[in-house]
């Protein structure tokens, strides 16, 4: 699609396009749709500075109107990507970015970074949708993004949103609004389905090679590399799933299409930091079978990762050896889950009889109903001198929290108060992203006061800092907040 976009003064970013470099079977050369009347919600300065982005600039009219879609950052090429999917394991043919364009790719000191626009107009592959995204959805990926960093958990990561008054028809008649949003890469798994599925076995090759040349330079040395990547993959998406189990996280949408290739959290839509402990809790509205409930992530990675391998058969041609890769997940996601509850519990050292402990610690919270992230914090303060009010307060049988109270103070008895204190505090936040906070931030937001966006970020990226004088965003959630729908649209 040739560009009627004028471009930017120039700016001082350097451009190292390698996605582009992959050929035009992989994407569509296409430019940003215009968006009127663009206004700034929220800048993060955090990731502006890792993307060496002028500070002037970031400030400047001309960087409102290249990040909303508007005018060309030069020696920008943009592009929307082909890939395919299964989707609520259903496999759902050629997918691609419908709404999203990738600027390129910026170099920085810690290696490149793709940047992309979500919600910048219709694309090829957008199968009849308008290409935008609203406000709602584009503050709630924003604010969780970077909640997701300041928690140490492979993400995306989130640089601006920016409004419009370009009216977008969802349930409900909304605003349009556009993330800028960058990470390594943008390659799903879905990538690899795509070209497999459809016999492009020459291609399929070119992408796992690229992979593995830029991100697992490790697998080229293997005996099959394309079973090493299978494997490395494999790993990797069993640290995420660690991740989001201990932190209480639901992502709601875990299509083949929103899994990364390099293990990050991908494609923020209806997703949830757990209040009350359910483990069979749906975040998504969408989902009526419950096929992406919490408790249900982890088996769903792996048979995601399952089609993933699939897909790569071509390559490593014997199917021995890609269910092999896979076998790690197994190994690799208990462990990797065990030693972050063991963290949470401050315990700095493995005992054979922890895993019941964090066992029947799950089950206690799940009997109670008791709020994951308050427990948590709450325990950080536990000794086995004290009373332990404020962890019983949260629990209707007190009886049962006294029997798990009594089995953790056998184990914490000998273990320096001070460091296990420590470890719990850095590993138990106070703060996350509750679905009545992201809502609290996007009704003001639609008053164009864009305070408590701007708030939520500061607190979200430092997650275990107290924050005084923000206690009130560390609380229970209000009786409203049970009534909050989450659904696929945005």
């Amino acid at each position: 699609m040739p560009s009627d976009l004028p471009s930017t003064v120039n700016t001082p970013l350097q451009w190292n396009n390698r996605f582009a470099s992959l050929g035009t079977n992989f994407f569509t050369r296409w430019q940003p749709q215009a968006l009127p009347e663009p206004y700034w919600v929220s800048r993060n300065q955090t990731v502006a500075r890792e993307l060496g982005l002028d500070q002037h600039w970031f400030e400047s009219q001309a960087a409102l109107e290249a990040l909303t879609g508007n005018t060309l950052l030069p020696g920008s090429d943009p592009l929307a990507s082909v890939y395919s999917g299964h989707q609520f394991g259903q496999w759902a043919g050629q997918l691609g970015d419908g709404r999203a364009i990738l600027l390129g790719e910026l170099e920085t000191t810690s290696g490149g970074l793709e940047v992309q626009l979500k919600g910048a107009g219709r694309t090829p592959y957008s199968r009849g949708g308008d290409g935008r995204a609203v406000l709602r959805s584009s503050i709630r990926e924003y604010l969780c993004s970077e909640a997701m960093h300041g928690l140490g958990i492979p993400t995306t990561r989130a640089l601006c949103v920016t409004g419009s008054s370009a009216t977008v028809h969802r349930e409900e008649i909304e605003t349009a609004a556009v993330v800028t949003r960058c990470a390594p890469s943008f390659i799903r798994f879905g990538h690899f389905e795509h070209f497999s599925y459809n016999h492009q076995h020459a291609e399929l090759k070119a992408l796992a090679d690229y992979v593995i040349d830029r991100f697992y330079p490790a697998c080229r040395a293997a005996n099959q590399p394309y079973a090493a990547l299978l494997q490395a993959v494999s790993e990797r998406t069993a640290h995420l799933m660690a991740a989001w189990q201990a932190v209480g996280f639901c992502h709601g949408v875990m299509n083949t299409d929103n899994m990364s290739i390099l293990g990050l959290t991908i494609d923020y839509g209806p997703f949830q930091f757990l209040d009350a402990f359910d483990p069979g809790h749906i975040c998504n509205h969408s989902d009526t079978q419950g096929r992406y409930a919490y408790n249900k992530q982890p088996n769903t990675a792996y048979w995601n990762l399952f089609c993933l391998g699939q897909a790569l058969l071509p390559l490593i041609k014997e199917q021995d050896q890609a269910l092999a890769a896979l076998e790690s997940y197994k190994t690799v996601f208990p462990e990797a889950l065990q030693a972050r509850m063991r963290l949470k519990l401050g315990l700095p050292d493995l005992q054979s009889d922890d895993a019941e402990l964090i066992e029947s610690a799950f089950k206690l919270l799940a009997s109670n109903k008791v709020d994951y992230a308050i427990f948590w914090r709450r325990l950080c303060a536990f000794t086995p001198q004290s009373g332990h009010e404020p962890v019983r307060d949260l629990f209707f049988d007190g009886q049962s929290f006294s029997a798990w109270a009594l089995q953790y103070s056998e184990r914490v008895k000998h273990i320096n108060k001070e460091l296990r204190a420590d470890l719990m505090l850095k590993n138990n936040p106070k703060f996350v992203l509750r679905n009545h906070l992201g809502e609290e931030a996007i009704r003001t937001a639609k008053l164009k006061d864009f305070s408590k966006v701007n708030t939520l970020l500061n607190l979200l990226q430092a997650p275990f800092d107290e924050h005084p004088g923000h206690d009130s965003d560390a609380g229970f959630p209000p009786d409203w907040a049970a009534g909050i729908e989450i659904s696929c649209s945005s």
